[in-house]
């Protein structure tokens, strides 16, 4: 993929904000082996309804693809079917939204049958809209692996109501392995020796990584965005107070998540809705790191795991100081504005010590009469 990555400032966006999301885009470019070879910036105060950049910038657009010898142009977006249809006949060349780069991404990494099937079940849920009147490519956009229609095949001889029928099947295949996976976790939910943890945060902050630096699990570790996509646990012991802490990881986040990929992921962020105690693993080396932190937040208060303890994980600091001589513990907690913090290295191991005695203080607090009550420190 040879992309032009296409953003627009608009009254509800700033600039920083533009260009913050444009960088990230081009971090999901490269996670499908794309190279980004140009970027067209615009500031309007709404976007065009038919082309979202307007006409004389999608000529423009046109342009620009002709002399670098792209193939794609990303919107950092939503698209409706009119806008994408729009904007390829203008151009010429295949147009994605931030949506459907998403999905390739996802479609590439999905190695499991549940996963397979969230991400099946999040394209077709995506393209549904496009289904409706539109002659082309909508459906075959993301390309292969998907349970969709072939490029050459029109749209107009796919039924939306098998489209809807293959949805309604999903769902139930999904439903069945989440009750698989409950009754797999039921005898931790039982056991008043096993704290249960789960690793959230941004995609490539380090959560993998902190999972095989804790527990010696091996684990696919790639510095690239959604390296991972399925849940992966494992444990820890404490031999000496008698307890255990079972450690999930979950798929990682990105600022606006897609809603169609929200719903396909609930089944990993079950493991967030059971946990005793959240470790929210942050990329402390990026300028944008608190930002992020508080984009994930905003997830975890919209599947209303906000209340649970939590422990904000600055990894990534062997980046911005040369030796573990310059932690500081001290001021930790004003670093994320009194949350309860640690700052790490997991590559170098540096305050994983720290991290431990932690797991080991919330496991020591589980109560056999509560199961799982824990209090905040």
């Amino acid at each position: 993929m040879r992309a032009i990555l296409v953003g627009v400032k608009t009254k509800d966006r700033s600039e920083k904000e533009v260009k913050s999301s444009l960088s990230e885009l081009e971090g999901l470019v490269e996670a499908v082996n794309g190279i980004t070879i140009g970027k067209l910036y615009q500031s309007r105060p709404v976007p065009d309804p038919a082309t979202y950049i307007g006409k004389g910038k999608a000529q423009q657009l046109k342009e620009l693809a002709e002399g670098t010898q792209a193939d794609t142009v990303v919107f950092d977006c939503q698209l409706s079917p009119v806008q994408i249809s729009n904007i390829e006949r203008i151009t010429d060349i295949r147009v994605l939204d931030r949506t459907d780069l998403i999905l390739s991404i996802f479609s590439e990494r999905a190695k499991t049958k549940q996963a397979k099937l969230q991400v099946e079940l999040a394209t077709l849920q995506h393209q549904l809209p496009r289904a409706y009147g539109q002659k082309g490519k909508a459906l075959s956009r993301i390309g292969g692996g998907m349970k969709t229609k072939g490029a050459g095949e029109k749209l107009g001889e796919i039924k939306v109501r098998t489209i809807k029928d293959r949805i309604s099947k999903i769902k139930k295949e999904l439903e069945q392995i989440k009750k698989q996976r409950y009754q797999q976790r039921k005898w931790r939910n039982k056991s008043p020796d096993v704290l249960k943890v789960s690793l959230v945060g941004y995609t490539n902050a380090g959560k993998s990584s902190l999972l095989k630096r804790l527990t010696k699990r091996d684990t696919f570790i790639s510095d690239q965005l959604f390296a991972t996509l399925d849940t992966k646990s494992s444990f820890i012991s404490f031999p000496d107070i008698g307890k255990k802490a079972v450690l999930t990881d979950t798929v990682g986040f990105v600022k606006d998540m897609p809603e169609e990929i929200m719903e396909a992921f609930m089944a990993t962020l079950e493991e967030v809705e059971e946990a005793d105690l959240i470790l929210h693993v942050v990329d402390v080396s990026d300028e944008n790191w608190l930002e992020k932190l508080e984009s994930v937040e905003k997830i975890l208060e919209k599947i209303r795991v906000h209340t649970k303890p939590a422990v904000v994980v600055l990894n990534k600091v062997d980046k911005i100081i040369p030796s573990a001589e310059y932690l500081d513990s001290s001021g930790e907690e004003m670093l994320t504005g009194n949350r309860e913090t640690v700052v790490v290295s997991v590559e170098k191991g540096w305050n994983i010590d720290i991290l431990v005695e932690k797991l080991k203080h919330y496991a020591s607090q589980l109560t056999v009469n509560a199961g799982v009550e824990i209090h905040n420190r």
